[in-house]
């Protein structure tokens, strides 16, 4: 139970930290559970994770057949999951 954020697309950090902490406090002003997932390789998504006091839950391997796409993933804060669709 709770509310996910994602995808979460910024420009940078900063940027990212302000989206997800206008969205946490219009969708959880009681302090109910929040949810993001975030690629492990963006450091900044995982430090944007720990500054916003989220711990992980579970972990996830993404496997491709042939290459993996080629994603921005500096801009990715928080990804969209099989959850989402």
């Amino acid at each position: 139970e709770g509310h996910k954020i994602g995808p979460l697309v910024a420009e940078d950090r900063g940027v990212a930290e302000r989206l997800a902490a206008a969205l946490i406090a219009q969708l959880v002003p009681a302090g109910g559970s929040v949810f993001l997932d975030v690629a492990e390789p963006q450091r900044d998504a995982v430090a944007l994770a720990e500054a916003l006091g989220l711990t992980p839950v579970f972990e996830t391997a993404r496997m491709y057949t042939g290459p993996a796409p080629d994603l921005a993933l500096p801009l990715l804060f928080g990804i969209t999951s099989f959850e989402l669709g």
